[in-house]
């Protein structure tokens, strides 16, 4: 701090902070605190006073639809041409007088629906709940087989007393507490996984299924199999980060090594350059490129039709190994640059003096590089693993839908595809914070500190 004030003066000093201030809370602190506030909100569609505002607007539809209907109905009995509808197209027949038995009418969806013994959202554990049974209204239902006009009648009836029901409930709900942890408890559900019996024992068999049921992730209950899906896809995608984060280690660690310790520097500049010239290229065209490579009608599989070495293609994009090897090349350089800047300030005078005491190449990496490349080593690992956790267009791309999705793409799915947003920045918020923790845990096992970081530059 005193340095920063004799160095820029007070004004520039405070300008700083201030600009550090705001770049925290507009981009990080707001951000998630707004995330958080939508995680601990119930989806509107999951209170029981909306699942009652639908069923009136559904009766309310079904009523509207059936004197429709019967004013076609009417108007077939008549001998004239019905009216046309989608997926009912009514034509006179030639030649013959229409029937005057009154027909049997269309399946409506609304009329479906306005059914008052409607079950309400719980969690899964929980006992099933009845919008009838929990409230004390009626049991109503429109019945297709009773004539049109009492079925109109008991539309209307459903859509006045759900919307009376309705209104009470809203009524209820804006004077309970707001928030609630059930957005994240959806996480941890227990889904069933339907299967006959030779495919549950074929599934039971198997390895990772195996390991799932040791950590509790699948169990059996009643003769059924149930998986908690969202922990399963959280711990194979965490896994997958960090197995790729090491791998990314194991290859950039000697890269760094050779560029900054074990060449000529005027050999170094060009060894660099065969690495940061690719990245010139946009991330996601060179993802893209990489499915040119590993596709069915691809190089790969060309090049080993064309040597007769196989005869049908290999699917790479069904290996999880495939992903692996496209984000490790996807994100190297974050793994190679701090280990690479953090080694150029070793003084080489080091190495020679642990060489001529008689230590050996893994003893002096160990002793020596490894020790002084730790904060280097540290940051790239953190940088990796992040962006390996958080990665979307990589598994997308690649896979093609042909693996397990990983927690990234199910975040996805959450917002934009179910459009249950609340469950999504519930899923995102907690998989930051496990994240941070994991992170928080590495740097407690590496013995580094923030200010070690301050040697990566």
């Amino acid at each position: 701090m005193k340095s920063l004030l004799r160095g820029y003066g007070v004004g520039l000093t405070a300008l700083f902070f201030a600009s550090a201030l705001v770049w925290g809370l507009v981009l990080i602190i707001l951000p998630q605190l707004t995330m958080l506030e939508s995680a601990v909100t119930p989806p509107k569609r999951a209170l029981d006073s909306s699942i009652a505002t639908q069923m009136s607007r559904d009766a309310r539809s079904c009523a509207s639809l059936l004197a429709i209907e019967g004013a076609r109905t009417a108007d077939t009995a008549d001998g004239g041409m019905a009216v046309p509808s989608i997926g009912s197209m009514a034509l006179p027949a030639i030649g013959t007088a229409p029937s005057a038995a009154a027909p049997v009418r269309r399946y409506i969806l609304q009329c479906d629906r306005s059914n008052t013994h409607w079950r309400l959202l719980r969690d899964s554990d929980a006992e099933a709940a009845y919008l009838d049974t929990t409230y004390g209204i009626e049991t109503l239902s429109v019945d297709e087989s009773a004539p049109l006009p009492d079925q109109i009648a008991m539309a209307e009836r459903i859509s006045a007393r759900t919307q009376r029901l309705g209104a009470e409930l809203i009524a209820q709900e804006a004077q309970a507490f707001p928030y609630t942890l059930d957005n994240f408890r959806t996480l941890a559900a227990p889904r069933l996984i339907p299967a006959t019996p030779e495919q549950q024992s074929l599934e039971d068999a198997r390895l990772s299924n195996r390991l799932l049921g040791v950590i509790g992730l699948r169990f059996q209950r009643d003769g059924h199999t149930y998986e908690r899906l969202g922990l399963v896809t959280l711990a194979r995608t965490l896994s997958f980060a960090l197995m790729a984060t090491a791998l990314a280690l194991l290859l950039c660690y000697p890269i760094a090594y050779k560029v900054a310790l074990a060449t000529a520097p005027d050999r170094a500049v060009w060894l660099f350059l065969g690495l940061v010239i690719p990245y010139a290229i946009v991330e996601l065209m060179r993802i893209y490129a990489w499915t040119t490579i590993i596709d069915n009608q691809g190089l790969i599989n060309g090049l080993l039709t064309w040597a007769h070495v196989i005869s049908e293609p290999i699917q790479f994009n069904r290996f999880p190994g495939t992903v692996f090897v496209v984000i490790v090349y996807t994100y190297v350089l974050f793994m190679v640059f701090p280990i690479y800047n953090v080694m150029t300030t070793l003084d080489r005078n080091q190495i020679e003096a642990a060489r001529d005491l008689g230590a050996a190449s893994w003893r002096v990496h160990w002793r020596v590089i490894m020790p002084h490349a730790k904060p280097g080593i540290a940051v790239g690992c953190i940088a990796t693993f992040m962006l390996s956790a958080g990665a979307f267009s990589v598994p997308r791309i690649i896979s093609r839908g042909l693996q397990a999705e990983w927690f990234s793409q199910t975040i996805y799915n959450k917002f934009f595809e179910s459009a249950n947003s609340n469950v999504g920045a519930a899923y995102s918020f907690g998989y930051t914070l496990i994240c941070f923790g994991l992170v928080a845990l590495f740097m407690w096992l590496m013995r580094t500190r923030l200010k070690d970081f301050a040697r990566v530059q």
